[in-house]
């Protein structure tokens, strides 16, 4: 089982996964922690991650990023609407009024959703995880903010179904780096709560969380944020200021070119970068636009000042979560700010002000989320064992269900089930009284951001027929699950029923008389699982009228009095979730997926292929001229010489884009000239060893024979004979060969092989053990004599049995008396020094 955490940010990605020593973050094929989250798309393939990112700048009107930002969200959203200004991609409005990103990819125009293109993005990261893991990867936990809507995450869940995943959870990054936090914290109080604030600043959004710990637990406190105040922001305003700037020096709009506006928004990134460094930065583009270099200059002051409206925005998430959380700036012990906008001085400063306290940096700023997924993957695995910390997340939302009563002129009725801040996962029942079909609708409430859609689903309960006619009880029961996810899990009717329940009685009344009755009446009243069952009030009255009834026991049999059982039956449900994905299209979508998957494999293959012919060219080339200059004919040189110079032409002009099958069989063709040249070169390096083992096989063998060692005296000397015969005949052969090997040229074909003389020294080996390893025949048992029996201390050398001197002959001698020393040895005492 795979125990893996992702980080799914907006502008990177991050892989953690679970070890025995603890939470590592994989590197990509790159060899860097953070993985770009861009999806480029080309005319023959899918470039992901770390190629993405080198393609995008060449490519940007196919090169998707920002995903997050898309996901979920209506393309009427004003702040999608923001967002799009600054995409190079194009975005349209579907069908269903969210966006669709169009991309040109296999040579046609392609549209795809937000959840096909973070599937994409899952896909890579999952990729990363198995080559790291060496092992597939199916279970996870997938961070996301903690504004992510019901649509967001239901998204979030497609697209890991897509990539092949199973979320164990989607979890806020705010808990993960809660979690993260505290689960190394041993010093943490047992009565009294440490109260900590997180301040995570990321690309795009700004999210604070108080955490309440104590020891083996933490609770979120609160949640605020905002979802458009991050790190790119300050890019913005930056990007902004140089382009007006150079508007007015060198005449140029970056505007309207979408590569100079890549390559502006990256040099203003590096520039914010070193502006929290240095309170001055200097900036200089080569060719920006229309073969013009630009240069610019600015102070940290001045970059503050074009960044104040970003800033005025940073006091209004710190003052929510305070408020929320009923604290005040002295209850909050520790501040700890991560994310990788965190780093600009000013948010620090503003920070700081209002703790009143400086924030700290005890953690990694990019790492802490997927190190707190990968923990809190590890701890819903069996596969490892975590120590015990419990986590009490908070639901960010308030989430009501809405119904209309049967009387059609009254208005909508609406409760809230799982209030703000309430637990996950969590279940509620509701009891209905109803008729017939109806609707009942979940939605958000009592929510200030605009952004967040009121409904959620539509749930229609029914059909459904009550047998007395009049309106049916119905239970309803509602999950918030693990993942922070709404539904209406199941409906019930409930009936009350009167059965009549034969009671088995004597004229004798048993001393628990009516405990038996009560049993009886258990018993009797269950039904088949699934259509109906026993409330938990019908045992207790069942059980009250056995005790009324259990006085007068005179006749064999009775019939108790009807007793009232409550019968439960399912009631279909059906779902309608506003945004999200059907069945049908996760199906289609998972297949087109595989298809893109595949067509990204095949080239990948073909590029190794004609990467294999290029590189076999230049390395026959240059081996010709040297190593093998002995191992082939000038004209045979001449002419694989032009054979690779045509090749190396065809690979730059007609085949720099062919197929796999046709680089295989170029390089097949190159290596039935050049094939024969590596063998006779190898063959050369290879004989000399090869000639020296076989003839210490030989020379072994013969010495053994001949030997007068008594380890050997056991074999018959016409079985020694076929051994110097076998060693003697074999000598002779290589003899034979070696001559005329070494009357040829090393440009000719050998006449010796390696292969032979291996096969040679095989046989030998093969002949030759079978006899000289032949084990000495068990020595025959003696009866001892029946009157006395001399003791084994008493014995000499000479008197003692054959297989006593046998046993210390080596093992690889092999014998009878092996199975027997070894049965002694488990029967010996163990010795203590061996230990």
């Amino acid at each position: 089982m795979s125990v893996v955490g992702f980080d799914l940010g907006n502008e990177s990605c991050i892989v953690g996964v679970a070890r025995q020593r603890g939470i590592d973050v994989v590197l990509n094929e790159e060899s860097k922690r953070e993985t770009p989250a861009i999806v480029c798309f080309g005319d023959k393939q899918r470039f992901i991650g770390t190629a993405g990112a080198a393609n995008s700048t060449m490519n940007p009107k196919n090169s998707i990023s920002q995903i997050k930002r898309l996901l979920g969200r209506k393309f009427a959203d004003p702040e999608l609407q923001r967002d799009l200004q600054s995409f190079p991609f194009r975005v349209s409005e579907g069908p269903d009024g969210f966006p669709l990103v169009h991309a040109r990819y296999l040579g046609e125009e392609h549209a795809f959703t937000p959840t096909q293109l973070l599937a994409m993005v899952l896909s890579n990261l999952k990729a990363i995880a198995e080559d790291n893991l060496k092992s597939a990867v199916v279970d996870c936990c997938i961070g996301i903010p903690v504004y992510f809507t019901d649509l967001q995450r239901r998204s979030v869940l497609d697209a890991a179904t897509i990539a092949g995943l199973r979320p164990l959870r989607l979890f806020h990054e705010t808990t993960a780096t809660a979690l993260a936090y505290g689960i190394y914290k041993t010093d943490l109080p047992e009565n009294d709560q440490l109260n900590v604030a997180f301040v995570d600043v990321g690309h795009a959004s700004m999210q604070v969380s108080i955490v309440g710990y104590k020891k083996g637990q933490l609770k979120m406190l609160s949640h605020a944020y905002d979802r458009s105040l991050g790190g790119r922001d300050f890019d913005e305003a930056l990007f902004k200021h140089f382009a007006s700037k150079f508007k007015e020096e060198y005449k140029i709009d970056v505007y309207q070119n979408a590569r100079a506006c890549i390559r502006l928004r990256v040099a203003c990134e590096k520039l914010k970068k070193m502006l929290s460094a240095n309170p001055e930065a200097p900036m200089n583009i080569e060719c920006l636009m229309d073969e013009k270099d630009v240069r610019g200059f600015i102070k940290r002051d001045e970059f503050e000042q074009i960044s104040a409206p970003v800033l005025e925005r940073v006091k209004g998430p710190l003052e929510k979560a305070l408020a929320e959380a009923g604290l005040t700036t002295e209850s909050v012990h520790f501040v700890e700010v991560v994310g990788s906008g965190s780093r600009v001085p000013a948010i620090i400063r503003i920070i700081t002000e209002f703790f009143g306290k400086e924030p700290r940096r005890t953690m990694n700023a990019s790492e802490c989320v997927a190190r707190g997924c990968a923990l809190q993957c590890a701890i819903l695995s069996p596969t490892f064992k975590v120590r015990e910390f419990q986590v009490n997340e908070g639901f960010p939302f308030s989430i009501a269900l809405s119904w209309k009563p049967d009387s059609q002129n009254n208005e909508p009725q609406q409760t809230v089930v799982f209030p703000k801040g309430n637990p996950i996962p969590s279940v509620k029942a509701l009891t209905f009284y109803r008729s017939n079909t109806f609707a009942v609708d979940v939605l958000n409430v009592e929510t200030e951001d605009l952004q967040v859609t009121q409904k959620i689903s539509t749930y229609m309960i029914g059909p459904f027929q009550s047998s007395k006619g009049e309106k049916a009880k119905l239970k309803v029961k509602v999950r918030l699950n693990i993942h922070g996810i709404v539904s209406l899990e199941s409906a019930t009717m409930l009936e009350e029923e009167e059965v009549e329940v034969p009671v088995s009685t004597t004229s004798e009344v048993p001393k628990d008389a009516n405990k038996m009755e009560t049993d009886a009446a258990d018993v009797n009243m269950q039904e088949p699982k699934g259509t109906t069952d026993t409330a938990e009030g019908a045992t207790g009255d069942g059980a009250q009228d056995s005790e009324e009834k259990s006085a007068p026991m005179d006749t064999d049999a009775k019939t108790e009095p009807s007793k009232r059982k409550v019968k439960k039956t399912n009631v279909p449900v059906a779902e309608l979730v506003y945004g999200a994905m059907g069945s049908a299209e996760l199906e289609k979508a998972v297949e087109k997926e595989y298809e893109m998957a595949l067509q990204d494999r095949v080239m990948e293959e073909t590029k190794e292929k004609k990467n294999s012919v290029e590189a076999y060219v230049y390395d026959m080339r240059n081996k010709l001229y040297e190593k093998y200059s002995d191992y082939v004919t000038s004209e045979d040189k001449e002419t694989l010489t032009a054979k690779l110079q045509e090749v190396e032409d065809w690979l730059y002009e007609d085949g720099e884009d062919e197929t796999k099958g046709v680089y295989v069989a170029k390089l097949e063709e190159l290596k039935k000239v050049g094939g024969p040249i590596e063998a006779r070169y190898r063959e050369w390096e290879e004989r000399g060893p090869a000639i020296e083992q076989l003839a210490y096989c030989i020379r072994s063998f013969r010495e053994a024979a001949l030997s007068s060692d008594p380890k050997f005296e056991h074999i018959d000397i016409s079985e020694k004979q076929k051994v110097v015969n076998e060693c003697s005949g074999a000598e002779t052969w290589l003899h034979e060969k070696k001559q005329q090997q070494d009357a040829l040229p090393k440009h000719a074909d050998p006449a010796l092989l390696v292969s032979d003389i291996k096969k040679k020294a095989e046989a030998l080996d093969r002949f030759c053990k079978s006899i000289m390893t032949k084990p000495k025949p068990a020595p025959k048992p003696q009866t001892p004599p029946p009157a006395e029996t001399s003791p084994p201390e008493a014995q000499t050398p000479e008197q003692q049995p054959d297989g006593a001197t046998e046993a210390s002959e080596p093992a690889s001698e092999g014998g009878a008396w092996e199975q027997p020393a070894a049965e002694q040895m488990d029967t010996d005492e163990p010795d203590p020094s061996s230990a």
